[in-house]
């Protein structure tokens, strides 16, 4: 905040939220600058999926969306949203803000609020998220937390003169569309960085690292050309057999080093073994447990939704007290094959792999797939020479732990940017910093601002 300026003089004030604001501010609560309309939600039967009537909205997550999501709609919903108003929800996560770009049916989960002369509903948009942590403090609830109609009219503002307060809703609009742009780069450079790294995975496991080795035609499909000293086999001749655990009753938090734990197929979700998601088994079911889990195993998720189902991780750490459930599979070698397991899971994770997992799995539910062990063990897969192996997989280390930095310093990135966008929007709705003398830039400037 250092290149702006504090307002020449300020006046305290008795809140807990806020010692002092400018000179010229005031402090109101919210119900005495702008309308609170609580959602009502309808009779079950009163919505529909067939776009008749006005789109309904029950709640809403989507922080920072100027056009809410439609899913339903109500013919005569109870409580209306105007084109204009604010859509704020009051269950959790409580203070999720979305603009009404038409007029919407609300359900209990939400609220619209539109100010009154006194409040600018620009000015609006970027005050309430930054009172949300007075609404996280206050709320309360068994099935999820909530705040009530009062409690979001209660909510004491500081509020400088309407034309002031346009000039600060305009100022924010610009800085933060900036810091926007800013975080959509880096993310944009994590997406890329995930595809570099597993199109390098893909390579090396698939053609290896000597691009002058003779090529052959390995006669699947998916794999198309590999190199001619290579062994084009099925994942049965590798595997031995695919053991699995059994289903426990087990409370949902994960396993002190002094109990026992039942992996959650989450385990394998980021192709990165996480012996962390399990779950404590009870005492009731601790003689039922089987199959614990074994250094230099590939983990493998027998049943999950199309995008998971084949999901598998390599274990690269002793973990004495968990087991698997039935939805898992742990790999047995065979022991006469010369095989560098991580090798074997990073070829799992090629995207040819996971297609024929794809084409394998099927199930009663779209939602929920499941794969045989046959079918998974014929599918096709490569075997260099072991040296060979291993010098790919010390290769694949390489190239990941780079990758690793640079995902990890745009993930900083990402996180400073969000904190700075954060801490802007508070000091201008507060009045820690004066934007009254702030200008727009010109078109120009905006170009110069964009290429620097």
């Amino acid at each position: 905040m250092s290149k702006y300026q504090a307002y020449p003089k300020y006046e305290p004030i008795n809140a807990e939220w806020l010692s002092e604001i400018p000179i010229g501010w005031s402090t109101t609560p919210l119900k005495h600058v702008a309308s609170i309309n609580m959602g009502q939600s309808p009779s079950s039967d009163d919505c529909n999926i067939d776009g008749i009537g006005v789109p309904f909205l029950q709640g809403n997550a989507e922080f920072g969306v100027k056009s809410p999501t439609e899913k339903q709609f109500c013919p005569i919903p109870k409580k209306v949203a105007k084109a204009g108003d604010l859509l704020f929800s009051v269950r959790a996560p409580v203070g999720s803000l979305n603009f009404a770009n038409k007029d919407f049916g609300i359900g209990r989960g939400l609220c619209s609020i539109r100010g009154t002369n006194a409040i600018s509903q620009s000015f609006l948009w970027w005050v309430l998220p930054s009172y949300k942590y007075q609404f996280d403090a206050i709320a309360t609830g068994s099935t999820f937390e909530a705040v009530s109609a009062e409690e979001v009219g209660n909510l004491n503002l500081a509020l400088p003169p309407i034309l002031e307060q346009t000039q600060i809703a305009n100022f924010l609009d610009h800085e933060t569309a900036k810091i926007d742009t800013l975080i959509e780069k880096q993310q944009q450079l994590i997406k890329l960085l995930k595809e570099k790294r597993q199109a390098v995975i893909s390579h090396a496991v698939t053609k290896g690292l000597n691009p002058h080795a003779p090529m052959k035609d390995s006669g699947v499909e998916w794999l198309g050309e590999v190199p001619e000293h290579w062994g084009v086999l099925r994942l049965k001749h590798l595997i031995e057999s695919l053991e699995s655990g059994v289903s426990v009753n087990a409370a949902d938090i994960p396993a002190r080093t002094d109990e026992v734990g039942v992996l959650k197929t989450s385990c394998v979700y980021t192709c990165t073994f996480r012996a962390e998601e399990n779950k404590t088994v009870v005492p009731e079911d601790l003689h039922r447990v089987k199959c614990p889990v074994r250094k230099g195993a590939i983990i493998i998720s027998r049943m999950n939704t199309p995008e998971l189902v084949g999901a598998s991780a390599l274990v690269t750490e002793d973990v004495s007290n968990v087991y698997l459930p039935d939805r898992l599979w742990q790999t047995n070698f065979n022991q006469k094959v010369d095989l560098d397991s991580e090798y074997l899971a990073h070829f799992m994770t090629v995207e040819g792999f996971r297609v024929q997992i794809s084409l394998a799995a099927e199930g009663a539910s779209s939602s929920m797939q499941n794969i045989a062990k046959e079918d998974y063990l014929s599918i096709n897969c490569l075997l260099p020479p072991l040296s060979e192996q291993q010098q790919i997989v010390q290769h694949i280390r390489q190239r990941l732990e780079y990758f690793s930095k640079l995902d990890s310093n745009a993930n900083d990135a990402v996180s400073l940017l969000k904190e700075r966008r954060t801490a802007l929007i508070s000091a201008a709705v507060t009045g820690k910093i004066d934007v009254r003398n702030w200008q727009a830039p010109t078109s120009q400037e905006q170009a110069l601002e964009q290429t620097a």
